[in-house]
């Protein structure tokens, strides 16, 4: 099944009018590749603002739960969110199941810290994480499953397109096991962790790799280099 590439920027709480309103511009001039799903996650404080200057075929994503300001995406379960904040599965898993009855679609965040790497329970880890999510959907074709190692979330390290393609594949696995061989083959699985210009082709060369969520990369004009990774 051809799954439909999706880039996601996180711009977290980054950017004002200016350098966002510049990018925006950027972004709406550029010759995007029309077989990508684009969405960037704007600060709260913007939403209003982003989502009435960038272009219709973009879409704007939340941090948190918004809907009566042309939001149609939500980002939850991202890494600051469960380790800075303190947000568990459990609750991960019904901020999933309230976006989704109330239309948001949502960005669903895995993913694990270098000790669980280096412990060998990635797997582990990233299954319990899935688990909570896959709980508390009914139509997975609203939801996107981002990938992002908590060591490669701005630190510059990247997982080899090797480690991202092997984790990809377990999820789907799992999926499979666990939901349904449809669902598996369709849901999207991005990655996300230090993505660049750079390094973008090859991560999306991967067969389970369905796209990005793109954080400090997504702010510069590179941003449109990795939306057209398949150019």
């Amino acid at each position: 099944m051809s799954r439909k590439f999706f880039v996601g920027g996180n711009w977290k709480m980054n950017g004002d009018k200016k350098s966002l309103g510049e990018l925006i511009q950027t972004l709406n001039g550029a010759k995007l590749d029309a077989n990508v799903d684009v969405v960037c996650g704007s600060p709260a404080i913007y939403l209003d603002f982003v989502r009435s200057k960038m272009d219709a075929k973009i879409g704007v994503a939340a941090q948190n739960c918004y809907k009566d300001c042309g939001v149609n995406w939500v980002i939850l379960g991202h890494s600051e969110r469960r380790h800075v904040f303190g947000e568990s599965d459990e609750l991960i898993g019904q901020k999933t199941a309230h976006a989704l009855e109330n239309g948001l679609d949502v960005i669903a965040c895995i993913g694990e810290k270098l000790d669980e790497r280096e412990a060998g329970i990635t797997e582990k880890v990233v299954f319990a994480q899935t688990k909570v999510i896959a709980d508390n959907v009914k139509d997975w074709s609203k939801v996107v499953l981002a990938y992002e190692p908590v060591w490669a979330i701005g630190t510059g390290k990247t997982a080899s397109p090797q480690q991202a393609q092997e984790v990809h594949a377990k999820l789907r696995e799992w999926l499979k096991t666990n939901v349904s061989e449809a669902v598996a083959n369709s849901v999207r699985i991005i990655y996300g962790g230090s993505v660049t210009g750079g390094t973008c082709k090859e991560l999306a060369s991967q067969k389970d790799v369905d796209g990005f969520l793109v954080g400090g990369a997504s702010l510069k004009a590179e941003f449109v280099d990795i939306i057209n990774a398949n150019v």
